[in-house]
């Protein structure tokens, strides 16, 4: 996919940096996104499941890699409010939380909280997925408060 842009009439496009790199190995997970469901992938072999999407097993390097559904809740492992970043498109979203959430399928991943205050959270809440779109093709995975 090729990286998007913003850009005004007399004024120079933007690189946008909140762009991911769709790949083949990622496609099935993006795409599910989308539609507002969540991947995480399981290991045919070894049973451990894991999330980024990747064609292996990070455990056992297996290539018998599936795709699976989770329960989109979990619980806030860490988090960051975030008061300054130049970036485009990111000082627009002034403050933000970034965080990590441990789904309850096991594995941690990286997103943002959103429709929720810095001071409401507290590590170890319950949480629940969201998603919201990037561009017309790109869907965010965020969570919230459950």
């Amino acid at each position: 996919m090729a990286a998007q842009t913003d850009s005004t009439p007399n004024t120079p496009a933007k690189p946008r940096a909140d762009i991911p790199t769709v790949e083949t190995a990622t496609t099935a997970y993006w795409d599910a996104a989308n539609d507002g469901t969540l991947l995480i992938a399981r290991c045919d072999d070894c049973g451990k499941v894991h999330h980024y999407p990747r064609p292996f097993c990070p455990s056992c390097w297996s290539e018998n890699v599936t795709s699976i559904e989770a329960s989109g809740r979990g619980t806030l492992y860490t988090y960051s409010t975030v008061y300054v970043n130049d970036l485009h498109p990111f000082k627009e979203r002034l403050p933000y939380i970034a965080a990590i959430v441990e789904l309850d399928e096991g594995p941690r991943l990286m997103t943002n909280m959103e429709d929720c205050e810095p001071t409401d959270l507290h590590v170890g809440m319950p949480v629940t997925v969201g998603f919201r779109p990037i561009t017309d093709e790109l869907t965010a995975t965020i969570f919230r408060p459950a």
